[in-house]
């Protein structure tokens, strides 16, 4: 954790185990810290500020995820050129997630305005899950339908170096994986 933008932060303690099964995320926020992510992959490292006080719920249900080793070993199963990179889903098929969905929470200021923006990936109203995107440039057709969560502020090169894929079109290409996601806060 040699980043400036780490500087401050402790690792929240993980689970022993990796859970990819759950009924609802339990509460684990504490509130007045500030939280990021650190996203590993094969081409180096994404940190993400999260925003816990604009998205309380959706930040936690990220957090609680990832401290129970959910996204560990997940792989970016749809990653579309000049739109956004998906992942969160431990089938890897798309359709997979934790086991429960929780509602849609949507601030105003938050928006899909840039590069690097973290986001809910859904298949409609309130059906989030586990699945998340992050994006490659502007795409405020997505504002008011999936719920921003993070940024990145650290690592936007190892989004461009993620391998394409496109589940429309199969090519047999191996897909990038998460290899670690691991929360620290202050």
């Amino acid at each position: 954790m040699a980043s400036q933008h780490l500087l401050g932060y402790t690792e929240s303690p993980r689970s022993e185990t990796r859970q990819t099964e759950f009924s609802r995320a339990e509460t684990v926020l504490t509130p007045g810290k500030d939280y990021r992510a650190i996203l590993s992959t094969r081409h180096g490292d994404i940190i993400i500020e999260l925003f816990q006080d604009q998205a309380p719920r959706t930040v936690n249900n990220f957090v609680f995820l990832a401290l129970h080793r959910f996204y560990d070993g997940v792989a970016f199963h749809r990653v579309l050129a000049e739109f956004m990179a998906q992942t969160g889903d431990p089938t890897g098929t798309g359709r997979g997630g934790p086991g429960y969905r929780f509602e849609d929470e949507f601030h105003p200021a938050l928006r899909h305005d840039k590069k690097g923006v973290l986001s809910m990936a859904n298949a409609g109203p309130n059906t989030n899950g586990s699945q998340f995107f992050i994006t490659f440039q502007p795409t405020p057709w997505l504002d008011g339908k999936h719920a921003v969560f993070g940024q990145v502020i650290e690592g936007l090169e190892m989004l461009d170096a993620l391998t394409r894929i496109d589940p429309q079109r199969p090519s047999g290409v191996k897909p990038d994986v998460i290899s670690r996601l691991a929360i620290v806060e202050k």
